[in-house]
Formats: structure tokens, sequence, C-alpha cells
């Protein structure tokens, strides 16, 4: 706990045999109070990695998608109790000691959600990034910013924190299966005037980091397109698409 404050990290997992063990040794046990792992499914063996390690489990009967997982996970998160929500993929690929700072952040009131930033820093690149990725994560931003009306470094980045109360007041249940819900919960956030904060982290790419290919990442960026456009409407009044209606 942070002042009184129930932290719970969740972690939405696919594959992640090689690197859920390192990934939960290195979460900041002393101020989580619980872990979720939410398995979509994996072939190998990360469920009874999670069960050596005595993680709690919920399990997809078949492969729904990164953004069906999320919603697992921030719906058990909300029955949980928990008054701060971390997602740290089981991958990695970002720093799980950062957990501590994020939720600090939240716990503050400052901010409703904090994203890590692998530009801030201008790490990305030395960190493994593909350069065709840092690019498009450059012009995919600065639409988004011109769009959105925000100042944001990135959007794409997987390590998030929320506050219960975001996750309360966003319809974010009506967001893709696929890897754009991301995206789509970050522009709801910022149309409905949520406070969002960045902290730098560092990039880490390897074999075993998830990642996806060249063809679901150009789907992705017409995805992120399209989510901008219709944020944008909803933010001048001119059209408020079922993303951004707030839940009754």
């Amino acid at each position: 706990m942070l002042n009184n404050k129930k932290i719970m990290v969740v972690m939405p997992a696919f594959r992640a045999g090689k690197t859920l063990e390192i990934t939960w040794r290195r979460l900041p046990h002393d101020i989580v109070d619980h872990i979720l792992v939410v398995d979509d499914a994996s072939d190998d063996d990360t469920i009874s990695i999670a069960q050596k390690l005595g993680i709690p489990l919920k399990l997809h009967a078949s492969n729904l998608g990164y953004g069906a997982n999320q919603k697992t996970c921030y719906s058990e998160a909300i029955k949980n109790g928990a008054d701060i929500i971390v997602m740290v993929h089981p991958d990695y690929q970002y720093e799980p000691r950062l957990v501590t700072a994020m939720a600090a952040m939240i716990e503050s009131g400052v901010y409703d959600m904090v994203i890590g930033s692998r530009i801030l820093g201008g790490g990305a690149l030395k960190g493994g990034m593909p350069a065709w990725k840092y690019i498009a994560n450059r012009v995919l931003t600065a639409v988004e910013n011109l769009l959105l009306g925000a100042k944001l470094s990135e959007y794409h980045t997987g390590y998030r924190a929320y506050s219960l109360k975001l996750l309360q007041s966003l319809p974010w249940q009506q967001n893709s299966d696929d890897f754009v819900f991301d995206n789509e919960l970050l522009a709801q956030a910022i149309v409905n005037n949520f406070a969002v904060g960045e902290i730098s982290v560092p990039t880490k790419y390897f074999a075993e980091a998830s990642s996806i290919n060249f063809s679901r990442s150009v789907r992705y960026g017409f995805g992120v397109l399209g989510t901008s456009a219709l944020g944008f409407l909803a933010r001048f009044g001119i059209y408020r698409h079922v993303l951004f209606r707030k839940p009754d």
C-alpha cells in the first residue's frame, strides 16, 4: 500500500513462460498488495510458472486478444477493490521496479493515469527499438497530439498505471480486443479531461520480448489514426462515438 491506497499489478500474459519469473521477482513487493496474471490461452509453460510462483491466475479458455486480456485484468482489479492498478507486461520489456514511482504519481492525486514513456530520456533506439518502429511512433504521436490537443511524448507504450476512478469512468469495455485497445483507452482519458502523466522508462528489446509484426503494426497504425479522428470529433462536440461516451 501507499498511504492506505491498495495497489494491484495486473499482468496480461501470452507465451510469457521465459520471462514471467524475472518480471515477478523485480516487482516492488513491499508496496504491491495483489498481483494477477491473466493468461490468454498460452501454449507454453506460462501457467505452470505462475503456479510455481504462487501468483493468482485467471485463465482464458481460448485466445481472445491483447485488448480482451486487459478487459479481464481491469474487471478483476475493480472487483478486488484496488485503488491503483498498474499494468506490467510479463515479457520483461518494461522495468518492473518503476511500479513504485508510477503508483506514487497516482496516489498523489495529481494524475489519474501514468504512462511509462520509452521516448523520454532518448534511449529508445539505444535500447533496441527498431528504427521503423521508432519513426512510426514519432509520426503517429505527432498526429495524435495534434488531433487530441495533448503534448505527450508517446502513445504506444504498454506500461500504464490507472486510478480506480478513471477505470470506473471510461467505457473501455467498448474498446478493441486487439492491440489498439491501449491507444483507445489513452485517447478516452485525454478527451474526458483526466490528468495523464509520464515517466521515463528504459527500453529493452530482446528475443523473448513480445512484439507485433509489420503487417499487424500497419493495422494498428490505421486503428490509431481512426481513434484519433474520433477523439477529435468528440473533443469539439461534432460527433461522440461510443468509445467516447461515458458509461451509465
